[in-house]
């Protein structure tokens, strides 16, 4: 244990999970709170170049934002996003069979909706950022790869850790979220029976920075766009949600599914010409009622995970890390702040959940007039300027 060191510390943090939620709360913490002890734990080994992770992440722009003021965002490496269209596919018959909804940043008076770049990126140069930290504050910062936390066990005034050694923390932030499939089930889970085919497409006349989702009878299908290949190649990141009980997608070559693709998106997408070998998963909610248990405290998707149709669930973990300092620095007990956490992310983190729900469930019904009903509502969204532009805000900079 490190209580017989000679430095003394207002508060000992431990933060168990070296992903991006993980980090982004450390590098945040050990700015903000300047008396406070910070190790992060990953079973991740040393050695491993997290670099090369090809898993795509799609970050809102309060999460690019913040990670810029945290000197953690690569740039060099995110595709912004400068408009976003979202619609039905096949279109449904009657007057609001074609509705589509338009956003773009230049209406909304930002720089961009948000960006997409891929994970080893954004890890890695969030892990240069808390090791530049540590190397500064060798007593104060702590970052242990390869050393799992095997258990976490509440004690008088804090939570012991188990990583090989036991140490004694006054909170401990768990941060290791995980895919569905492989997740403990939480208070509040259901398996939506579908799977996301995950991996990317080369396209041909496509708009630079812009993203497409579209809505299929089987589940809804994303286009986000990447940075261009070596080559000048446009790309973007798919994420295409079909039934998992009826496949259309496992048994295709990748020329069959970019012809399936192509009669997906519009044609404003581009041409899909070349897909890449793609990954299937699992699709569910599992979510936790609290974020806060004693003195542990979850994140991300250690505290909910969600379907990808709102692409809201790193963003959602980033909110969480934000507030979670920010109630620490307030000058409240660690017990009142995390009240205080509990009852500030409930609006956004409750919110999200169930439009998410609601969206993911929707496509599993079969209701006559239901596509009608959607493109009716995507009309109306359309029409409805302060609606629309509100709907924008929620999604870039969370529930306020």
């Amino acid at each position: 244990m490190t209580t017989g060191m000679v430095h003394s510390f207002a508060l000992r943090i431990a933060i168990v999970g070296a992903g991006p939620a993980g980090l982004a709360l450390a590098v945040h913490a050990a700015r903000s709170l300047p008396d406070a002890q910070i190790t992060v734990y990953d079973a991740r080994p040393p050695e491993r170049d997290v670099f090369r992770d090809p898993r795509t992440l799609a970050l809102s722009l309060g999460s690019v934002q913040w990670l810029r003021r945290l000197g953690a965002w690569p740039d060099d490496a995110a595709q912004p996003i400068v408009a976003v269209h979202v619609s039905q596919a096949p279109p449904t018959l009657g007057a609001f069979g074609r509705a589509a909804v338009h956003i773009t940043a230049a209406e909304l008076g930002v720089p961009l909706l948000g960006a997409v770049l891929p994970y080893g990126p954004l890890v890695s140069t969030l892990q240069r950022a808390w090791q530049g930290a540590v190397d500064a504050e060798p007593q104060r910062l702590h970052l242990r790869l390869g050393t799992p936390v095997s258990a976490l066990k509440d004690v008088p005034g804090g939570v012991e850790a188990d990583a090989g050694i036991a140490e004694t923390f006054d909170l401990a932030v768990i941060a290791e979220g995980g895919v569905f499939s492989d997740q403990t089930r939480k208070s509040l889970t259901h398996d939506y029976v579908q799977t996301a085919w995950v991996g990317s497409v080369v396209l041909e006349g496509a708009t630079p920075g812009m993203a497409f989702e579209r809505f299929t009878r089987q589940g809804p299908a994303a286009l986000l766009p990447l940075l261009p290949a070596s080559d000048g190649a446009s790309r973007a990141a798919l994420v295409w949600c079909v039934d998992a009980t009826d496949d259309p997608v496992r048994e295709l070559d990748d020329a069959q599914r970019a012809a399936v693709l192509n009669t997906i998106f519009p044609a404003d997408a581009g041409r899909v010409v070349g897909v890449s070998p793609l990954k299937p998963f699992a699709l569910g909610l599992n979510a936790e009622r609290r974020l806060v248990n004693g003195r542990q405290v979850r994140i991300g998707n250690a505290a909910q995970t969600l379907h990808p149709v709102a692409g809201q669930g790193l963003n959602l973990g980033l909110r969480d890390a934000h507030v979670l300092v920010q109630a620490l620095r307030s000058g409240a007990d660690v017990d009142a702040a995390l009240r205080r956490v509990e009852r500030q992310r409930a609006p956004d983190r409750w919110g999200t959940i169930a439009v998410t729900d609601f969206l993911a469930r929707s496509f599993t019904w079969r209701w006559p007039g239901l596509a009608a009903a959607r493109g009716l509502g995507l009309a109306a969204l359309q029409a409805s300027g302060p609606l629309k532009s509100a709907l924008a805000r929620q999604m870039m900079f969370g529930r306020r």
